[in-house]
């Protein structure tokens, strides 16, 4: 059996707590999950990522875990003489199985193994999404690879889709709990739960912010400087917004309730931030537009550098 350091693959430290697990497991997650990710290796990345993160969130197979003591990555290796007796009633070969399967199936020693009920293994996904199906909602297929043994004991990895919906307003990294879709329980204990991780796909013209979203607002400068009302883009459809006279490139103009909606009522807002752009190509006559407002105009852009250097000569 070869050794994995599931502590290094998560990038934590041994000493970790139960947050800093989830949150490494969180990032690591969103950034290679096959579906999104360009970098290379991600899906086999991403399945040590869930590996490792299956076994450390429990409480008893991290203790297993730790108790294989360190090896280094790749390394051929078997546990300590003692070790299938405290925390496996299983009678498998250490020689045909692997790391991941090794603690897909850890139920807990003998020794403490528990009288009463207990609940089944939650399971944790990633689930992709578009703005627009975060704005309007959606339902999703959940592709699982689970544990499941047959009646010799042997355990296998069975593909399950689940179907869940997903509300409208969610957010990115926001954590959706399903009932009851997690592994089965064990002793009359009731079932896991699912937990999906929301990551929203890039928008090419909107950023978001928890429930409030952001888009660039391109201006002519003579619209930023006499105002004027345009149609902006939202989640929802086109919008009418009021430029006021004397804009400034950076300010943004906010559209109430414009965002992402909110989980019980109303939605965030829509920041339009105004960025002040200049023609590429000009006519003759627009050139010389330009260049009589140069000569006419009194306006300095830069007046403020006299004013800072005039008040440093007086300091020195």
């Amino acid at each position: 059996m070869k050794y994995k350091d599931y502590y290094e693959v998560l990038g934590i430290k041994r000493g970790a707590s139960e947050s800093e697990i989830k949150n490494a497991y969180r990032r690591l997650a969103r950034k290679y999950h096959p579906d999104v990710s360009k970098e290379s290796g991600a899906e086999e990345r991403f399945k040590d990522i869930a590996e490792a993160y299956q076994t450390l969130k429990d409480a008893e197979k991290r203790a297993a875990y730790d108790q294989l003591g360190r090896q280094q990555p790749g390394e051929e290796f078997r546990p300590p003489p003692d070790w299938q007796q405290r925390y496996s009633d299983s009678g498998f070969s250490f020689d045909d199985i692997d790391l991941a399967d090794l603690f897909a199936g850890l139920r807990g020693g003998r020794a403490h193994a528990p009288r009463g009920p207990v609940p089944g293994q939650d399971y944790e996904a990633v689930v992709h999404l578009t703005l627009e199906q975060a704005f309007h909602g959606t339902q999703v297929n959940v592709d699982l690879s689970l544990p499941e043994y047959d009646s010799h004991g042997v355990m296998r990895r069975v593909p399950q889709v689940f179907n869940a919906r997903i509300p409208k307003g969610v957010t990115d990294g926001q954590r959706l709990r399903v009932p009851g879709k997690g592994g089965a329980g064990f002793n009359g204990g009731r079932a896991g739960d699912l937990y999906l991780t929301i990551a929203l796909h890039p928008h090419p013209l909107f950023r978001v912010n928890g429930h409030d979203l952001y888009i660039d607002l391109p201006l002519a400068p003579w619209e930023a400087v006499l105002g004027t009302s345009i149609e902006v883009p939202t989640p929802a459809g086109q919008v009418r917004l009021k430029v006021p006279a004397g804009t400034r490139a950076g300010q943004q103009l906010r559209l109430p309730a414009r965002g992402l909606p909110t989980p019980h009522a109303g939605a965030g807002d829509l920041y339009a931030v105004v960025q002040i752009v200049v023609p590429s190509e000009m006519s003759e006559k627009e050139r010389l537009l330009f260049k009589q407002l140069a000569e006419n105009s009194s306006f300095n852009p830069r007046g403020h550098f006299k004013q800072e250097a005039r008040n440093a000569s007086q300091t020195r």
